[in-house]
């Protein structure tokens, strides 16, 4: 970054024109701090961001993914992936708020801060209360997931041991396309019939992508 004009330095630039200003490879050579003898920092990041496919990549990647960019060692590769989450956090609410989940935007804006672009698949559900205000959510399964994995008999195992009165049910697709498999319309199926029968509302079953989602209330399929 030597040859850069002083005021085009990400750190001089976000410094005189905030941290909106800079692009998201020069917010990534922050991150870094340093570069290396081959490449300095803002050549590393854009090597780690056309390597990964941008921000969202990023999001999915482990240590090790990281590592194979050279330059990138253990203790960066760690700051990236520190940075990337509380990124994530700070578009959660505080857990003293107790949010409301009225529709599936509601469901959405809940769930994709916590559970969108995740490398693996998670299956979960959002306990509600009778006003269908967010008690806590709890991750089930980890994985590859179909209907005959997920029994109904836990889900509302969980939710009748958290007091629920209602649950959203989710589920990421790492591929980052939100769209249901057969799997996940047999499941959700499956869970609705016995959510009548055992008394605990499932108001949705949401889908989550990198930046889309699918809801089942959404589009009459619950």
């Amino acid at each position: 970054m030597r040859d850069l004009l002083p005021d085009d330095r990400p750190r001089e630039k976000l410094r005189h024109h905030g941290a909106a200003a800079l692009g998201d490879n020069e917010l990534v050579a922050l991150v870094l701090g340093n570069g290396s003898r081959r490449q300095d920092a803002l050549a590393m990041a854009n090597t780690l961001l056309a390597a990964h496919g941008g921000l969202h990549g990023l999001i999915r990647c482990s240590v090790d993914d990281l590592v194979r960019t050279v330059g990138v060692g253990q203790a960066r590769a760690a700051q990236i992936l520190a940075a990337l989450e509380l990124g994530r956090r700070t578009l959660a609410r505080a857990p003293s708020a107790r949010f409301q989940i009225r529709n599936s935007t509601d469901a959405a804006r809940y769930l994709m801060p916590r559970f969108g672009s995740r490398a693996k698949e998670q299956f979960g559900i959002v306990l509600l209360d009778a006003k269908h205000r967010v008690m806590r959510d709890v991750v089930l399964a980890i994985g590859t997931l179909n209907s005959s994995v997920v029994e109904p008999r836990d889900v509302f195992r969980e939710a009748a041991i958290g007091g629920a009165t209602a649950i959203v049910v989710f589920h990421n697709h790492p591929s980052g396309d939100p769209t249901p498999s057969d799997d996940d319309v047999e499941l959700t199926r499956r869970l609705a019939a016995s959510g009548v029968l055992i008394g605990i509302d499932v108001i949705d079953h949401v889908i989550l992508g990198d930046s889309h989602y699918f809801s089942f209330r959404e589009t009459a399929h619950l």
